[in-house]
């Protein structure tokens, strides 16, 4: 006997038909009732090897509990809601049909379901239900954790799933992946029971492949609401109504996004010039033949909003309309739309997944005067102003925010200047006593930066503060209560400091009660927006009464960047510019050195702009004649527009053939 639990007589044999073919193809045996489908060859053959599991043991449906569902949903959240208004519609398509739906997370996790209710039993025991785990390595061939791991639609149809309990199953799959290519969630639609024919599926691989195209498309508009963006397509008849691709752009053309059409583009025109287009920002009108002023005047320069251009790569047309935001820019410094965020947390991100979290967290905890607050990252990546921010949109907001360095306060002095002291505690001491930094936060906040420096000793005393919520000034015989909120950070690794024995373990769990984790800037999808946030603050720092702004190849320059000092970094880099710009408009040359992480193509930019020797003249002549006079070939090489040639050979008198007599 292959199953402990006895079967209905039919489907035990058909579950020891399917096992043995399970193990002939595991021998290399290829036999007519094999799957035809290679990818679910594959997928057996990784059951059996690389997962090790056994055909002759079918397992139950996983469901996760209630708890870690609603942990894997909160990480999808953004894109449930988006998805909500297809999937309703595409359930409404196949309900009658006997189908359910399921949306799953990038691990094979339920978390949006649509079935009928009548059939609620069946489908909990089937796994066809919120919460169920459809991962590969748990569930063996699946439609979902096999799209999940070739990242391509699929339908795995009764007898090609693996586990025997499945094989009355059919299940079609598609994936949905984030603007920057990867697989965030699984659409899949099953049915209990099917026609035995693999051909009756193909209808459903069409639609559920369609409607994850357009939940992708939706929730790349949602996260690009304010940038520029063209829609594009081969027809022209459809590029209002349903344009296959969207490329979201800055003001001087340059790509931010793509969805999955406009990726294609991208990897094919950098399959063609890859030399030049690998290590840098693409540019719009490196993908087509235009230029962006091109782009930006299509809706107020044409009838029906839309132009043809060249693909480069292809040389194929595509017409494309230009979506503009709903509001400026700027005012997406404003709270994540989706979010009822106090100003003070609001100000801390855009539409980045981490710093959401963050604030999410922060919101819940902003009150929470007993929950101590440990806020880790990279040095530089703004854990002060987190710290200030969770201070300032709490309810002990008019109170003291006492901030201390434990890294920049002399170990000899640490005590003294957290605790306070007596008048002639020690020789060299004010002769009235001072009250310590955390006496001055009570009823306030107290922020340690750096922790992890804090000294053994003093973590002991740190430990009894926070225990009993009172303070033993140096050379005082009475204890002085404090009532404080406390927030800490740190840059280092506590828990392999706990292990060499340098941090207090009882201490980091008593000021580890809820840990925000900040992404270091070059991490943060949301790059922009703290760009402009930063700068901002800098130029009202400064307090002067000039507006400047931030010119296009600056701003270009700044995201290029990888800021391994973060925030600090750029702040830094800012106020550099602002002081030596020599006027109200910061360009990539008022940066320092190190930001121009793309020097070639600005050297090459500036010898074309500023000098008009004969060398140079001779080095463009040479290009032209290289390139057969295809002015757009050698701006590409120079990594410049095509004005700039233009102009360069206006002023070194350099005519083209096909212009002279």
């Amino acid at each position: 006997m292959l199953y402990q639990t006895p079967l209905p007589t039919r489907l035990q044999s058909e579950q020891r038909r399917h096992i043995e073919h399970i193990f002939q193809l595991g021998e290399g045996l290829n036999t007519p009732c094999l799957p035809a489908q290679a990818p679910i060859r594959r997928s057996w053959l990784r059951c059996l090897n690389e997962y090790q599991l056994d055909p002759t043991k079918p397992r139950p449906a996983r469901v996760v509990p209630q708890q870690t569902l609603i942990e894997h949903r909160e990480s999808v959240d953004e894109l449930l809601h988006v998805a909500r208004a297809g999937v309703d519609q595409l359930y409404g398509q196949i309900a009658q049909l006997g189908y359910v739906l399921l949306v799953t997370d990038h691990r094979g996790i339920t978390v949006e379901f649509r079935g009928a209710p009548n059939q609620d039993r069946q489908l909990r025991k089937a796994g066809l239900y919120l919460g169920a785990d459809w991962d590969e390595r748990f569930a063996g061939t699946c439609a979902v954790g096999t799209c999940l791991y070739d990242r391509q639609a699929i339908i795995c149809h009764r007898q090609e799933h693996f586990d025997a309990t499945h094989i009355s199953l059919t299940c079609t799959a598609a994936p949905i992946a984030d603007p920057e290519g990867n697989v965030m969630a699984v659409l899949d639609i099953s049915a209990l029971q099917s026609p035995t024919q693999h051909e009756s599926q193909n209808f459903s691989l069409s639609l559920v492949t369609l409607y994850a195209r357009m939940i992708e498309d939706a929730y790349f508009l949602q996260r690009y609401r304010d940038c520029l963006m063209v829609r594009l397509d081969t027809s022209r008849a459809f590029v209002h109504v349903n344009g296959r691709g969207l490329i979201a752009i800055e003001e001087n053309g340059q790509v931010i996004a793509a969805n999955a059409v406009g990726r294609e583009l991208i990897a094919e025109h950098q399959h063609r010039w890859p030399p030049w287009s690998a290590h840098r920002a693409q540019m719009l009108g490196e993908l087509f033949e235009c230029e962006i002023t091109d782009i930006l005047s299509i809706n107020s320069g044409t009838d029906d909003q839309l132009r043809a251009f060249r693909a480069r790569a292809s040389n194929t047309i595509h017409f494309i309309s230009l979506l503009e935001p709903r509001r400026p820019r700027m005012a997406q410094q404003a709270a994540p739309p989706s979010s009822e965020l106090p100003e003070p947390l609001a100000r801390l991100g855009a539409d980045d997944p981490a710093m959401r979290k963050v604030q999410k967290l922060a919101k819940r905890l902003r009150d929470e005067a007993n929950v101590n607050v440990l806020i880790s990252g990279e040095t530089g990546t703004g854990k002060e102003v987190v710290a200030r921010a969770l201070h300032e949109s709490g309810n002990r907001a008019n109170k003291p925010f006492i901030a201390v360095n434990c890294a920049a306060i002399p170990e000899s002095l640490i005590e003294s200047e957290l605790f306070g002291y007596e008048p002639g505690a020690f020789t060299g001491g004010r002769s009235k006593g001072m009250r310590g930094l955390i006496p001055q936060a009570h009823g306030g906040t107290l922020f340690l930066d750096e922790i992890g420096d804090m000294p053994l000793a003093l973590q002991t005393r740190l430990l009894r503060v926070l225990a009993e919520r009172e303070v033993m000034p140096l050379g005082a015989n009475t204890p002085v209560k404090i009532d404080i909120r406390v927030i800490t950070a740190t840059h280092r690794h506590i828990e392999e400091m706990i292990q060499q024995g340098e941090f207090r373990e009882d201490l980091y769990y008593r000021l580890n009660g809820a840990q925000l984790p900040l992404p270091a800037l070059r991490e943060r999808a949301d790059k922009l927006y703290v760009i402009r946030r930063v700068f901002e603050d800098v130029v009202t720092e400064r307090a002067t009464s000039i507006s400047p702004r931030l010119r296009a190849d600056a701003i270009s320059a700044l995201l290029a960047y990888s800021w391994p000092g973060n925030i600090r970094q750029l702040k830094n880099a800012l106020a550099f510019a602002l002081a030596t710009s020599e006027s109200d408009e910061i360009t990539v040359n008022d940066l320092p050195e190190q930001c121009l992480s793309q020097r070639i193509t600005h050297n090459a930019t500036a010898q074309l702009e500023g000098s008009t020797n004969k060398a140079l003249s001779g080095s463009l002549t040479h290009l032209l004649k290289q390139h057969h006079w295809n002015i757009s070939a050698v701006a590409r090489e120079l990594g410049v527009s095509r004005p700039t040639i233009y102009r360069q050979m206006q002023r070194q008198g350099i005519v083209s053939p096909n212009w002279q007599e």
